[in-house]
């Protein structure tokens, strides 16, 4: 599956739009992590157990979507995005979105094989 932030892909061709997809994920950490992340915010600098979080949610979220996205017989998202949400303070909603298309290699954007001499 093709994902991209832009609304074409070099050297593809949109012959359908299949339509939005997205794939939404909320996550909480665990009471220890946040103990643990609230001790490292007192010294300030990079919250590495929330950082993981976040990583991995982003991934689990495209993973929804591609899995959304091919449900819908679709080859490609364009324009994907992400939005994120904290709910109730401990929870946070990662989604990612785009526009489900079929794509179709262009053949007019491939470039000619050169001479043999």
């Amino acid at each position: 599956m093709i994902i991209t932030t832009t609304p074409y892909v070099a050297g593809y061709r949109v012959v359908e739009t299949r339509g939005q997809v997205f794939g939404l994920v909320v996550r909480s950490r665990g009471l220890g992590g946040n103990m643990v992340a609230g001790l490292r915010s007192i010294m300030g600098g990079e919250i590495h157990e929330y950082t993981s979080l976040l990583e991995d949610t982003r991934r689990q979220a495209i993973d929804r979507m591609v899995q959304n996205a091919t449900l819908m017989g679709a080859t490609g998202i364009l324009s994907m995005r992400f939005d994120s949400t904290e709910l109730a303070g401990t929870m946070s909603e990662i989604v990612a979105y785009g526009t489900a298309v079929v794509l179709e290699p262009d053949p007019a954007a491939v470039p000619a094989a050169p001479a043999v001499e």
